[in-house]
């Protein structure tokens, strides 16, 4: 399992997409035996793309995106950029990924040139004990090596330690929470451009914020808990922000129904500062253990 530097330079191949013409990206995954791409690699790669197409002074401040289908990790996937419009002051475009011929995901992304006005945000949550007081994810893999082999298998380029209890552990080993809060960073150094750090909160921000409603009712994923897949994907980036030092991501939901969930999350800075918020709606089935 590459982890570090290492795993966070892989990430870095994945988002340095091939272009084919001036709209037109192409990019790799990693070959893990996973059966499905992970769903932050693509939107990050989707950013990617569309970023490339934008005047660099322009930052992202916001992305919308719809996971249609499940992406085949064996196979290229071609991103197609369409330009929505170039305003004096914002610029928009829409990233399709494409597979086999068909659209497996989509996002719109606006981009801003940086300006100055009215400055605020709540304050961070109180009382979270810091990343280093936090168990390592290697901690819970060692507790429950039969439940945590897919993290075994793939790439940790993100640093992820949860406060709380992760949603994979077993059945009756998570209690009910109102909230998930987990402390995140890039396992390494990043490149300066601040697009390389969008995509990077962009891939980390899939990670644990459909917990939170499994969080709301004690639940786990996997055999005896619910399977699940990403609906949607919501992101907003208030200020400048490295994403490999360290943030957290505090998360609830605030409905579930109808076999889906609704999670948002909130990311913060170990100053405080609120860099990032989320929303996400996932499929939730319970299975059998």
């Amino acid at each position: 399992m590459l982890h570090g530097q290492a795993a966070v330079d892989q990430l870095l191949d994945l988002l340095d997409l091939e272009q084919v013409d001036a709209a037109t990206f192409r990019g790799e995954s990693p070959q893990t035996g996973a059966q499905r791409v992970f769903g932050g690699q693509v939107a990050g790669q989707a950013l990617v793309a569309a970023g490339r197409t934008v005047d660099p002074s322009r930052h992202v401040h916001s992305l919308h995106g719809y996971f249609v289908r499940p992406g085949d990790p064996t196979e290229p996937i071609t991103f197609h950029v369409e330009l929505i419009r170039d305003g004096r002051s914002f610029s928009v475009r829409r990233s399709t990924a494409k597979q086999h011929g068909k659209t497996i995901f989509f996002m719109s992304a606006s981009f801003q040139v940086p300006e100055e006005g009215l400055d605020h945000h709540t304050p961070p949550p109180t009382g979270v004990p810091a990343p280093e007081d936090v168990p390592t994810m290697l901690h819970w893999v060692e507790k429950y090596p039969d439940r945590a082999a897919m993290f075994k298998a793939s790439p940790r380029s993100v640093d992820v330690r949860y406060v709380g209890v992760p949603g994979w552990v077993p059945p009756g080993d998570r209690g009910i929470e109102p909230q998930q809060r987990v402390w995140m960073r890039l396992d390494g150094k990043l490149p300066d451009d601040p697009l390389i750090h969008a995509c990077a909160l962009t891939y980390a921000s899939d990670m644990s914020l459909l917990d939170a409603v499994l969080s709301t009712h004690g639940e786990v994923w996997g055999p005896g808990g619910v399977i699940g897949a990403s609906l949607d994907h919501a992101l907003w980036f208030h200020r400048p922000f490295r994403a490999d030092e360290w943030f957290l991501y505090d998360s609830t939901s605030p409905s579930a129904s109808g076999s889906r969930g609704l999670a948002s999350g909130r990311m913060f800075t170990r100053d405080g500062r609120h860099i990032a918020s989320a929303v996400q709606e996932g499929l939730l089935r319970r299975i059998g253990g």
